[in-house]
């Protein structure tokens, strides 16, 4: 699905949802729709422009603001969500049984529910053969949720991408859980001496040690409700200015927006380490200006000479 296409279906379903809740807060409404508040506000600056044939007075959308709550006070007729196509129903019959599967799943009653709900309306699809997986191996995630459910320790090893290094370790499972889209195995790592996660597609290999999981009583499972990545002070601080094509992080990375330039943006946001964030960079190319810090920006034109000059020089 291209942005413009997942945009539209967005806006489709916005007007229905916003008249079901007429004063819903924009805080509340970016929450419920999975965007941010950025996104939303543009989204209804949109809306502002769409109705009915003629686009004059009384054919457009309208909707009063109230400080930070929204209510339509004209649809245009669009009064009713859309209705799920079968594939679209069958995608989400997909996810739903895979979270049903994963262990120390709550809600599931809730689950179930939607799920005979969305497989009523796929009809006679929802009973195709469908290979339910993840981000990852299926195998290997069989063998963690079994090590899980039998508490044995694991010796894995693992791929960590914010040092590029892979390193071997021994760990106590605690569950596995899905977030963002993607599986993690939560353990008790005993390199480390903490609860991790692991992410389960960066597993290069597991197997279990023979010896029972250990998970130290001061082990408290992780918080992922705000995602698993949760920026603090004394990570490094980075900035940059980036271009339209560019822009797209800060729907996907906690980002800051500074200053607005016209097509730049100036943005901030915390770094797990600057290797990460060197990598991070280069792979945006030429939509990204570093202005700090200037170890990044070092590190940066550093790592930009060593790759161009792979490449012969021409003429």
């Amino acid at each position: 699905m291209t942005p413009t296409t997942g945009r539209l279906g967005r806006l489709l379903n916005l007007v229905p949802y916003l008249l079901s809740r007429p004063g819903i807060a924009v805080a509340e409404a970016a929450g419920d729709l999975g965007v941010t508040e950025r996104q939303l506000r543009e989204d209804l600056d949109l809306l502002w422009l769409c109705g009915l044939p003629g686009y004059g007075p009384g054919d457009l959308i309208d909707m009063a603001l109230d400080g930070d709550r929204i209510t339509i006070t004209y649809d245009a007729g669009i009064d009713r969500p859309l209705r799920l196509t079968t594939d679209e129903a069958m995608a989400l019959v997909v996810a739903l049984r895979l979270l049903r599967q994963t262990p120390g799943m709550g809600h599931s009653e809730a689950v179930d529910r939607a799920l005979a709900k969305l497989q009523r309306a796929a009809g006679a699809d929802a009973d195709a053969p469908v290979t339910v997986g993840s981000r990852g191996d299926n195998d290997r995630l069989e063998d963690l949720r079994g090590a899980v459910e039998r508490r044995r320790a694991l010796r894995i090893v693992y791929y960590t991408a914010s040092r590029d290094e892979t390193t071997e370790r021994v760990v106590d499972p605690m569950r596995v859980l899905v977030t963002g889209g993607r599986a993690y195995l939560e353990a008790w790592c005993r390199r480390g001496r903490g609860v991790r996660l692991f992410r389960v597609d960066r597993v290069d290999a597991c197997v279990e040690t023979g010896e029972p999981a250990a998970v130290p009583a001061e082990a408290v499972p992780t918080d992922v409700r705000d995602g698993v990545f949760r920026p603090s002070d004394d990570l490094p601080l980075v900035t940059l200015r980036i271009g339209r094509g560019a822009r797209w992080i800060t729907e996907y990375y906690p980002c800051e927006v500074a200053e607005e330039q016209g097509e730049d943006w100036t943005v901030t946001l915390r770094a797990t380490d600057l290797a990460w964030a060197t990598r991070f960079v280069l792979g945006l190319g030429t939509d990204v200006e570093v202005l700090g810090p200037p170890e990044l920006a070092g590190a940066v034109v550093a790592h930009t000479r060593a790759a161009l000059a792979n490449y012969p020089e021409e003429g």
